[in-house]
């Protein structure tokens, strides 16, 4: 038993979305009864633990979930830490998408008054952004949105619980570069009530990966 909770941790840890008590059994090669019978088990080992994370039944499956308590600490966490792992440029870049999606690459050039070209496709990569359409204006141009990763790493719950725009910035001189290049404060709001976040991907993000500064 002990031997099936471990196995059963491990893929729920590296499951991004819920998985059905059919689907581990059959991963497992264990019956569906012990399966449900261990799930519920350990969902209540730790909330009697009362550790930082919770398993919980959602959606037609089991996913690990952090613990509500903490949300405020790893919301403050996320945000400092993925913030120091953007270069200025692409600070600016994602704060010019974010606050004035749909936009284009000439849009973000524009604002930002250099080529934005390589931090777009660095956010690309990294799924902080992605493509959402042409802009039939600008000659079929290529549109761009941030996405649900977007959300989830700068601890968001949607679009409009976006923070003021230097608090993009990991310091003060950059917050102070990103409010002079922008010079946008809350007309945002009317572009951001179009835009539908449940379409948004759910990509897996690396911050790990060096990038590249264009400027």
């Amino acid at each position: 038993m002990n031997n099936l909770k471990g196995a059963l941790e491990a893929l729920l840890f590296v499951s991004d979305e819920p998985v059905s008590g059919a689907k581990l059994a059959e991963v497992l090669d264990a019956s569906s009864g012990d399966i449900d019978s261990v799930l519920v088990e350990l969902a209540e080992e730790y909330r009697e633990q009362n550790r930082g994370f919770q398993l919980r039944e959602v959606a037609g499956g089991w996913r690990l979930f952090t613990h509500p308590a903490y949300h405020e600490l790893i919301e403050s966490y996320v945000l400092s830490w993925d913030t120091r792992r953007l270069s200025q440029a692409a600070l600016e870049a994602l704060a010019v998408i974010a606050y004035h999606q749909p936009v284009t690459r000439n849009g973000v050039n524009a604002i930002r008054g250099v080529n934005s070209e390589g931090v777009i496709s660095s956010l690309v990569e990294k799924g902080l952004i992605r493509e959402s359409g042409r802009d039939k204006n600008q000659g079929n141009a290529i549109l761009y949105v941030t996405t649900r990763t977007f959300l989830e790493k700068f601890g968001l719950k949607d679009l409009h619980d976006l923070p003021p725009l230097e608090d993009f910035a990991p310091d003060d001189a950059t917050q102070q570069v990103i409010k002079h290049r922008l010079g946008v404060e809350d007309e945002h709001q009317d572009t951001l009530e179009d835009i539908d976040v449940a379409e948004y991907d759910a990509t897996t993000i690396d911050f790990d990966e060096e990038i590249v500064e264009v400027d």
